[in-house]
């Protein structure tokens, strides 16, 4: 208790919203808690959780911060941040969302938190590298984890089906919540499969993947709270291309003519571009500059080393 109360502060002292967001601010600091997984400052990530965990919109003004908080909105407020410091629990897992631009998906433990480049170039870049995007029939989100990406995929091209893979059976369970959350269970069919080991053979018009592909001994060394996301979902192999080199060797027979492979790579741009240059990655610009998603024309992989 002693402990808790040390890290809680003087409960007199933090009655209001806005107080508990300076005292979070301060405890994100002194323990240094890492992030990205749902924001980049703590000031953003602390007032998100603290307007979740008192069921407050998130568009709140600032008014919201002045008012005063009951003995029980302080408690679940303690509660959420002592967790978030001594477990070093990612936001996300304490209130089972994640955010993709303005749509919500559930999460847990289960799968790797949504964070992904294709938010920004699904709906700007995807069509301008297919010859008729009004006639893409059939889709596939490889290591779909949550199946936020295989959604996106479903609302842009609301004709297509949709294939989403993944080999953990505890994250199909999440897709499964999100597929039927968005009541696209008619057109977004979900797989178990390492790849496209376990799926039958149908040909593509696009197949998206943002696989694991953090090099090993990068995981080992990640912040706690990356440590907490399921290593399945993040380890890509010594090099960090063990997934990426079997999607390409099984994509050469999964995509039509005219199709595409979209993957989202991380830091590895210039290992692809090293170890894949016979296939012309093309590299798509991203807002922050670090353009790590790359396109593939199903013709050029045929040149892929077998």
């Amino acid at each position: 208790m002693k402990k808790r109360a040390k890290a809680s502060g003087d409960k007199n002292s933090l009655a209001t919203p806005g107080a508990w967001l300076r005292r979070a601010v301060e405890l994100y600091k002194k323990h240094g808690l890492a992030l990205g997984q749902i924001a980049t400052t703590a000031h953003d990530e602390a007032l998100y959780l603290i307007l979740r965990t008192l069921g407050l919109p998130l568009d709140s003004d600032e008014r919201v911060l002045r008012q005063p908080l009951t003995a029980a909105q302080q408690a679940s407020l303690a509660e959420v941040f002592r967790r978030r410091v001594e477990e070093h629990m990612p936001a996300a897992y304490l209130t089972k969302e994640a955010w993709l631009g303005d749509q919500r998906f559930y999460v847990d433990e289960r799968v790797l938190i949504p964070r992904s480049y294709f938010l920004e170039i699904i709906p700007e870049q995807l069509d301008g590298w297919l010859p008729d995007p009004a006639k893409v029939t059939h889709v596939v989100d490889v290591c779909t984890g949550s199946a936020c990406l295989a959604i996106l995929l479903a609302q842009h091209f609301p004709q297509a089906r949709v294939d989403a893979v993944d080999l953990s059976a505890d994250a199909l369970e999440v897709a499964k919540i999100n597929v039927r959350d968005f009541r696209l269970t008619r057109r977004v069919t979900l797989h178990r499969s390492d790849v496209f080991d376990a799926v039958s053979a149908v040909k593509y018009d696009v197949i998206l993947s943002n696989p694991p592909y953090e090099p090993s001994a990068h995981c080992d060394a990640l912040p706690a709270e990356f440590r907490r996301e399921p290593r399945l979902a993040l380890d890509g192999g010594r090099d960090g291309l063990d997934i990426i080199r079997k999607l390409l060797r099984q994509a050469r027979t999964r995509l039509k003519p005219h199709g595409i492979v979209l993957i989202e790579v991380g830091g590895l741009r210039a290992a692809m571009d090293r170890e894949f240059a016979a296939l012309d990655p093309h590299w798509l610009h991203t807002a922050d500059g670090s353009d790590c998603v790359c396109v593939i024309h199903a013709a050029r992989l045929k040149n892929l080393a077998r």
